[in-house]
């Protein structure tokens, strides 16, 4: 069937198009070259880390997850993500994934979370790891496209909560606390979830992601 089907709607490498694959092997390299420090406008206080740089096959991929519906993409995208992080983590921790969060009918047109995905699949791989989506975001948030990074961090001001009903006894008392998103642009995000988290009693430390713009 799945031959069938190829012939039909052949695969397509959502990185650089070639035909015959979800996902080849020059663009799964791209993502796989070691985690690289960044430094966004609105720093969270934790450091950054992003795969890749917001170009090329790893912006092409997270548009295709985000945009296109393909849910296809999140084992790739956490193979990836679960490399950087085993390079990233301290030995003998247990390691907690915390997705950061996006807006719920985004969510629903996407069919589901693209990050929630990326970060499950990523856990897969990795010894003694779990996902907790504890954060949520609540009314009032606008897409944040085309806002400058002042006014991205006004948007989010106060709009980023704590899930408790999904968070209960999930967070040993020494994990290791990532938070991970496909796209790190002005470090809004990041900077108010970390700073609802800590305000919850969760250290972060790291914010890992997939593209850095």
């Amino acid at each position: 069937m799945r031959t069938l089907l190829d012939l039909v709607l052949p695969s397509v490498c959502a990185g650089c198009g070639v035909v015959g694959v979800g996902w080849c092997a020059d663009c799964a390299a791209v993502l796989t070259r070691g985690p690289v420090r960044v430094r966004p406008r609105t720093e969270p206080g934790v450091p950054c880390w992003a795969l890749t740089r917001y170009a090329g096959p790893g912006r092409r991929a997270v548009l295709s997850a985000k945009e296109h519906g393909r849910r296809d993409l999140a084992e790739p995208l956490g193979m990836a993500l679960s490399t950087a992080l085993a390079l990233l983590r301290a030995d003998g921790r247990p390691l907690v994934l915390i997705p950061a969060p996006s807006r719920s009918v985004a969510a629903r047109r996407r069919g589901g979370d693209p990050v929630v995905l990326t970060a499950h699949a990523a856990a897969r791989w990795l010894p003694d790891c779990r996902v907790v989506p504890m954060l949520r975001v609540w009314w009032g948030v606008r897409d944040s496209v085309g806002l400058t990074a002042s006014g991205r961090r006004q948007n989010l001001r106060g709009r980023i909560v704590v899930a408790r009903s999904r968070c209960g006894g999930m967070i040993p008392e020494n994990a290791e606390v990532a938070l991970v998103d496909d796209v790190l642009t002005t470090g809004a995000t990041a900077s108010e979830s970390v700073r609802i988290l800590a305000g919850n009693g969760v250290r972060v430390h790291a914010v890992v992601v997939t593209c850095a713009a």
